[in-house]
């Protein structure tokens, strides 16, 4: 009888594919840092190079032009953030919990808002509150007047108004977004115990309304402060801010030294502030 051989299973080899060689990180990196320091980085330190011309800090620091720039721009800045803040506030709470047809196109329409242009909200204002705007023909149509008395907007409660009109929906939007996420049965229960609408605005949504506002508020402050467009387009000839001053200094004058200092100093001043925004954005979670 023949014996049986064992027949070895085949031996298969796996086949040795060829090491990939993977890219390093940094080689990723280049061309985002390449256009960057082109865009960015080089005109800036052209700038700050430009600026470090003998005595120009000490010229440009020590001038009362600058100081009253600084000082109209930080209290512009100010009142239009305090004014947004409010003004905001009081409009979310109206489009959050305040039933109305329409509500929602509302909400939407703030959110197409922020996409407008700054000079396009000035110009309206013009042609309502203008020298020869819509309420001056009104009035002097009715009274027979040769002037009307709406000449506001070329002074600074004029960029003022517009800077409110124009920022208020940069601190609604987070605020809309922060009522949305409010436990109603909060809200319920509060009104079942008798409190009045003013005591729940201010003990209940108020509390979960302040990072929002921080939030707003600090991004409104920065924009603010490097705005352009409404003192430009409102023709307050008396309104010099920051970045009126660099326009001035480098168009009007071609003082390019000065400029550069002026406008250094203002990207300190936003480059701080934006950083304080960063850290109440992060801790309000937006």
């Amino acid at each position: 009888m023949a014996s049986a051989r064992a027949v070895a299973p085949p031996v298969v080899t796996a086949a040795v594919r060829p090491r990939r060689r993977t890219v390093p990180a940094w080689v990723w990196a280049l061309p985002p840092v390449a256009v960057l320091g082109l865009v960015f980085l080089y005109p800036l330190g052209l700038v700050v190079r430009e600026s470090l011309a003998p005595g120009a800090y000490a010229d440009v620091l020590a001038s009362g032009s600058f100081r009253d720039a600084l000082a109209t721009t930080v209290w512009l800045a100010v009142g239009a953030t305090v004014g947004c803040l409010v003004l905001g506030f009081v409009l979310a709470l109206i489009v959050a919990f305040v039933p109305f047809p329409g509500a929602k196109a509302v909400s939407r329409f703030i959110d197409v808002f922020l996409s407008f242009p700054s000079f396009l909200i000035t110009l309206a204002l013009l042609f309502v509150y203008g020298t020869v705007g819509m309420a001056n023909g009104l009035w002097t149509g009715a009274t027979g007047a040769a002037e009307g008395p709406f000449r506001f907007l070329t002074t600074p409660w004029g960029v003022l108004l517009a800077e409110i009109t124009y920022f208020t929906p940069f601190v609604m939007r987070p605020l809309l977004a922060a009522f949305s996420q409010l436990d109603t049965a909060q809200l319920e229960v509060a009104s079942s115990l008798g409190a009045r609408p003013a005591r729940i605005v201010r003990k209940v949504i108020l509390p979960e309304a302040l990072p929002a506002l921080a939030a707003g508020g600090s991004l409104v402050l920065v924009m603010c402060l490097n705005e352009f467009g409404i003192v430009l387009f409102t023709g307050a000839k008396g309104v010099t801010t920051l970045p009126m001053l660099v326009y001035s200094k480098a168009i009007l004058e071609s003082d390019y030294a000065a400029a550069c200092v002026v406008a250094v100093v203002n990207v300190a001043i936003s480059v701080g502030l934006y950083a304080v925004y960063r850290v109440v954005s992060r801790r309000a979670g937006a």
